[in-house]
């Protein structure tokens, strides 16, 4: 059970700290000058919590724990950088096409900034949980 507590914590830790990251840097940026006005001017923070929280869990069902029995950090490469691809996929698919301000560039942008962070934490949770295991 250690090791996969341990590689939750270290999958929630880095997948919010780097999407965080990229989102105060990117919100103004890039986010806001695309949405205007439906971004909010306040982050709603239990959502946030609720999904920094869930997120990871997901990650840890498909991609890390299936590494780790495996013992192949390019299980985890690949099925998190998947996970994340089709969960914001799915998200911004959606919103392209219910929301007119969403646009294709927005969309590409953010399913490959899923893909990407996504691999990033699954492979750093996998690394973790083996090493403590």
């Amino acid at each position: 059970m250690t090791t996969l507590a341990s590689a939750y914590v270290c999958a929630l830790v880095i997948f919010a700290a780097v999407d965080v990251a990229w989102l105060t840097i990117m919100a103004e940026r890039f986010y806001r000058p695309i949405l205007g006005d439906i971004l909010s001017p306040n982050v709603d923070l239990r959502a946030a919590a609720a999904f920094y929280l869930l997120y990871p869990a997901g990650l840890m069902v498909f991609a890390i724990a299936p590494a780790l029995k495996t013992g192949d950090l390019k299980t985890a490469a690949v099925m998190g950088a998947l996970f994340g691809m089709f969960s914001y996929a799915t998200y911004d698919l959606t919103n392209q096409a219910t929301l007119r301000n969403w646009t294709v560039t927005l969309t590409m942008a953010d399913i490959a900034w899923g893909t990407f962070v996504s691999g990033v934490a699954a492979i750093a949770a996998t690394w973790v949980g083996a090493k403590i295991g």
